[in-house]
């Protein structure tokens, strides 16, 4: 990765700044309404790929959108989008990689159909983006404010509040239920479209790229099987642009559409995406 202005240990600070009141405050309310239950709820209420969209209407549309849980970029989040595939692009990463820097946040559309009371809206966000963690099992230590575990009610049920949960050991991370967010919706939205042809590589980071308990807090390894170690090394290559491109500097859209729109079609088709 290319050196930026800002270092490395700069970033995911959760204690600097005007910021930090905003950040903690939705990490409180996710921390604590998301539940074992809410998630089934939210992948049947969500999960029903009846809206046609074009992805490039979807992008631009996330220009309405800052991301509440992040505390290294203030910006409309297709910014971040541009910054992440761009950085790939200039280390010459394959094109499947960085379509998936391009779209890996685009499940946060879904505040355009969501709602304050899931958590899911342009208001209330703790439904839509920030570090996922397992559901149905005891949060670790390592969720950003490990303060707020407490306040889970599945922390209180013995069925959900030990290391195992309602899972088994070795059972692997694709059987986990994960908290509700961007990266499980736009997994979802993608493995349902038919002409989807993102490499598995590709899947596996834009379905686990916010699981930070995981990937860099070391948690969750009772769940891991064989091939999970291959996408623990998979989410590590992609954090480095998710995270260490974010700055100041700003893409020009209009410019960069035309580079990646042929690189678009070649994985996901011509044609709108069920959203």
């Amino acid at each position: 990765m290319e050196t930026l202005a800002k270092e490395k240990s700069e970033f995911r600070n959760y204690e600097q700044g005007d910021i930090t009141a905003a950040v903690k405050e939705h990490y409180r309310k996710m921390r604590s309404r998301q539940t074992y239950e809410y998630v089934q709820r939210m992948k049947k209420k969500y999960l029903t790929f009846e809206r046609p969209m074009d992805l490039w209407d979807m992008m631009e549309k996330l220009n309405s959108l800052v991301d509440v849980s992040d505390p290294d970029l203030n910006l409309p989040n297709i910014i971040h989008l541009l910054q992440t595939s761009e950085g790939m692009r200039r280390e010459g990463r394959p094109d499947w990689m960085q379509l998936c820097g391009l779209i890996h946040d685009l499940g946060k559309a879904m505040y355009l159909f969501g709602s304050d009371e899931d958590g899911t809206s342009q208001a209330e966000q703790w439904g839509l983006v920030g570090d996922i963690f397992v559901v149905g099992a005891k949060l670790p230590d390592s969720c950003v404010y490990p303060e707020f575990n407490a306040l889970n009610p599945d922390m209180q049920d013995p069925r959900y509040n030990t290391e195992l949960g309602v899972y088994e050991a070795g059972c692997g991370l694709d059987n986990l239920e994960l908290a509700w967010g961007h990266d499980e919706y736009l997994y979802q939205v993608l493995k349902n479209h038919k002409q989807n042809t993102i490499p598995e590589e590709g899947m596996v980071m834009i379905r686990y790229h916010s699981f930070y308990p995981w990937h860099t807090g070391g948690s969750y390894r009772q769940f891991m099987n064989a091939g999970d170690e291959k996408y623990l090394e998979l989410i590590k290559d992609f954090n480095q642009y998710d995270l260490y491109t974010k700055s100041p500097v700003v893409p020009n859209y209009e410019e960069l559409r035309p580079y990646y729109e042929p690189i678009v079609e070649k994985y996901l088709g011509k044609g709108p995406i069920n959203w």
